[in-house]
């Protein structure tokens, strides 16, 4: 008895399934050649009628071959639920269906149809067979987007839109979002190993293979289970010979599943940008974890530590650092110091006063006698005797204010931010949910990045020239050796000539001493101040000192130096006053190290043979989509140049690729295996990749949500764009189902590809393209036999 249901103007239909006329019905006697032909019929007859399949089993004779299979309706039996909680049972889609079709194998391998059961139980509905997992498939092409497009850091979520609005709607894919997910899954397994700890074992064996002065250590508890790790790689080393004698170091940024702390030891590079020099994952923020992490590091550079490093307040850095550097300048970040003033006097009632007065003295003492002497004024003005964390914070004055440290080279860092920036680099890349296994893939793409970005500031420092504003032959010095960027800071101590007005004082022996007076503006360009600045000149030593110490900070040629040169009319600055790191006309050693994140050892020329064929059959694609008889010749082209290439095996099989899968899980066996590390949170941090006040917290959900609003002349171009989309929208969807057909090409270029001789199917698929553009298309009845020697040389070609 035959039912039809309409809900929604889907029809419905239960029972009998050889009510539909438009599809071929299963029938006992069928033949079919192989089993996959088999598949791909009932799965056709299936996709039409509203069901999945399944095979439900098969017998294999003496010989091993198989006898006998069948397939079935995907709701054949019976759950049992597994779950012993009953008032929360899990759904079933299993109907006991009965619908099936057995297939018996002849000695000769075909395939004969023996008896069928086309009777399902329960009502199927044609439009939502897209739905059934039989029917989620994944082509060729849309994998490698897929695998692309997650080596490059796009999200899988923007990755599926961007293929749901080529298709033209979610109903026009053959795939959802669950699958791509589970093949990005599985391409990252095969691709990084199966765990984390495995796939950043690999990844370390493979970049010290590239490079034998890759460097890393894994410290592991007595489960052989991660705890902290450190790595860098050849590149960084180097870079330490020319910029390790300034590091900062931060963990406050939390890059992985794990919430292990990320830990880069960051420099200053020649154009004043932050260069990375190694960086390392901790499960803990203890004396015991920093004091392995910085003989590592030291390990690592040869025994050479830094000259200053900069770190935030921590008790047990401050430990490990005199431990390790005990030589080492060490100086905590300013920033972190300030950024705690809301928390500690936002309730008093002074606050924008202590706040004002307490950053004038740090910021604008230029000795430690003023320093201390303005101090002790404030403490008293406000009665702070008794304020613990002031008291504790000026027992350290030495390690944090800047009158008492300026007189050390800190590449003109005075807080970590260093680090912080880099971290905010890093954001592009990583997030809190980042396994490790993705967190060593994306390390290389960012470290990629930062490459490209130092190679174009140094194309920039070679292409181009900034023009001088002077005249100054002392600027024209500086023009020609230091950077673009080095130099923008050089010409912003000349504008500052202005202001400035250099008297004489005294002369003791062979130093000069003048007073620079400055007049510094405020912000709104009134109440000016004079500031004096006393220089020491020793023409004989060729030795100059101010009182701002800018040189001996930043290495900078100070606005006071220049105006006392200027006044003695000296056109030539001494040689150890143009620093080294700052110069352009040197190459580092480190620069000529390049290719160590790429892998390009590995399909190369499959990936070279792709590119030659990509652009053509893009530009095939576009002229076939045209209309829809160009588009239906084109997709009788492909369909039958598939054919063709499946029939003759052209090409080299997988065998190399297969081989070098073995070799690579031979590797991995015979490397030392350890655990994932457990998951911890690291002490004081909130669980967010930046810690915040409780100002800021206020402050953040304080501010308003911008909404733009779009003006009139917005709106009538979105209302044009969408008639233009309607019109287009023919065109689109033939594009799509060329698109589809154009996946029939990427299979042919898997053949191709894995052969030399790839020039003359160029040449075929050329001729079809010109014959596109003069708009013959009643010539392209695709026969191979039309082109002679294509048949015999490459679609009948064996292995070569």
């Amino acid at each position: 008895m035959e039912q039809e249901l309409l809900i929604e103007g889907d029809v419905q239909v239960l029972g009998d399934s050889s009510s539909s006329n438009t599809l071929d019905t299963p029938q006992v006697g069928m033949y079919f050649s192989s089993e996959e032909e088999v598949r791909a019929f009932y799965k056709s007859y299936a996709q039409g009628l509203g069901f999945g399949i399944s095979k439900l089993g098969s017998k294999k004779g003496d010989d091993g071959q198989i006898k006998y299979f069948s397939f079935g309706c995907s709701k054949n039996g019976k759950t049992v639920p597994k779950v012993k909680n009953s008032f929360y049972p899990r759904a079933c889609s299993k109907t006991d269906c009965k619908a099936k079709i057995n297939i018996t194998v002849h000695n000769d391998e075909l395939c004969v149809i023996t008896s069928i059961q086309l009777e399902h139980n329960y009502a199927l509905s044609p439009r939502k067979s897209r739905h059934f997992r039989c029917n989620k498939v994944l082509d060729s092409q849309t994998k490698r987007k897929l695998e692309l497009n997650d080596q490059a850091g796009i999200t899988l979520s923007k990755s599926f839109q961007s293929f749901v609005v080529e298709a033209g709607g979610y109903e026009n894919l053959s795939f959802d979002e669950r699958k791509c997910i589970n093949y990005v899954a599985e391409a990252r397994r095969l691709r990084l190993g199966n765990g984390d700890a495995e796939a950043l074992n690999n990844y370390f064996c493979r970049m010290q293979s590239r490079n034998s002065n890759f460097f890393y250590v894994i410290d592991v508890d007595e489960d052989s289970r991660i705890r902290n790790i450190f790595w860098a790689d050849a590149r960084c080393r180097a870079a330490c010979d020319s910029f390790s004698d300034v590091v900062t170091f931060d963990t406050t940024y939390l890059t992985n599943s794990y919430d292990m702390p990320f830990a880069p030891f960051v420099g200053v590079n020649h154009h004043g940008e932050s260069i990375f020099l190694g960086c390392g994952l901790i499960s803990k923020e203890d004396s015991e974890t920093f004091i392995w992490l910085f003989k590592s590091w030291l390990a690592c550079m040869r025994g050479r530590a830094p000259r200053a490093i900069i770190t935030d307040q921590c008790k047990a850095m401050e430990i490990a650092i005199l431990e390790v550097f005990p030589d080492s300048h060490h100086r905590l970040c300013l920033w972190h110091i300030m950024k705690k003033l809301p928390a500690k006097f936002s309730s008093h009632a002074n606050y924008k006063l202590i706040k004002r007065n307490l950053k004038n003295i740090v910021y604008n003492s230029l000795t430690s006698t003023e320093c201390d002497s303005n101090w002790k004024k404030f403490i008293k003005e406000f009665n702070l005797e008794k304020n613990d964390w002031l008291n504790s914070l000026y027992e350290i004055h030495h390690k944090w204010m800047s009158v008492y440290v300026k007189d050390k080279f800190w590449a003109g860092m005075s807080t970590s931010q260093r680090s912080e920036s880099m971290n905010t680099f890093f954001d592009d890349y990583v997030h809190s949910k980042t396994t490790l296994k993705q967190f060593v893939e994306q390390y290389d793409n960012a470290l990629k990045s930062k490459i490209e970005k130092e190679d174009n500031s140094d194309f920039a420092s070679f292409n181009s020239i900034i023009p001088v504003i002077s005249g100054n032959p002392i600027e024209k010095q500086f023009q020609s050796v230091y950077t673009n960027k080095i130099f923008k800071l050089f010409q912003n101590e000349l504008r500052g000539l202005m202001f400035c007005n250099t008297s004489f004082v005294k002369e003791e022996g062979s130093t000069l001493f003048f007073e620079v007076m400055e007049t510094v503006y405020g912000k709104d360009g009134t109440t000016p101040k004079e500031i004096s600045f006393w220089v020491q000149y020793s023409e004989l030593q060729c030795q100059m000192k101010c009182l701002c110490r800018l040189f001996e900070f930043r290495g900078i040629v100070c606005r006071h130096l220049m105006s006392v040169l200027v006044k003695r009319k000296v056109t030539t600055v001494p040689e150890h006053y143009i620093l080294e790191r700052w110069r352009k006309d040197i190459k580092r050693g480190y620069q000529g190290i390049t290719n160590i994140y790429d892998d390009s050892c590995q399909h190369a020329e499959e990936r070279r043979r792709y590119n030659n064929l990509q652009p053509l059959l893009q530009e095939v694609g576009q002229l076939g989509s045209k209309n829809d008889e160009r588009c239906f010749v084109l997709i009788g082209i492909l369909k039958e140049a598939k054919k063709r290439f499946m029939d003759t095996n052209i090409g080299d099989s997988l065998d190399g690729d297969h081989d070098s899968n073995i070799i690579h899980e031979e590797s991995r066996n015979e490397s030392k295996k350890f655990h994932s590390p457990l998951k911890v949170r690291s002490r004081g941090h909130p669980p967010m990749k930046r810690k915040q006040s409780k100002l800021e917290q206020i402050e953040k959900r304080a501010k308003p949500k911008s909404r733009k609003k779009g003006s009139t002349i917005d709106r009538k171009q979105d209302e044009l764009s969408n008639i233009e989309q309607i019109d287009k929208f023919s065109e689109s969807q033939r594009l799509f189902r060329l698109d589809k057909e154009l996946l029939v090409p990427n299979d042919i270029i898997q053949t191709m590809e894995r052969t030399r001789s790839f020039e003359k199917p160029i040449d075929l698929l050329q001729m079809h393209a010109d014959l596109f553009k003069e708009g013959e298309s009643a010539k392209m009845n695709f026969e191979i036999n039309d082109y002679p020697g294509y048949g015999d040389e490459v679609f009948h070609k064996g292995k070569s």
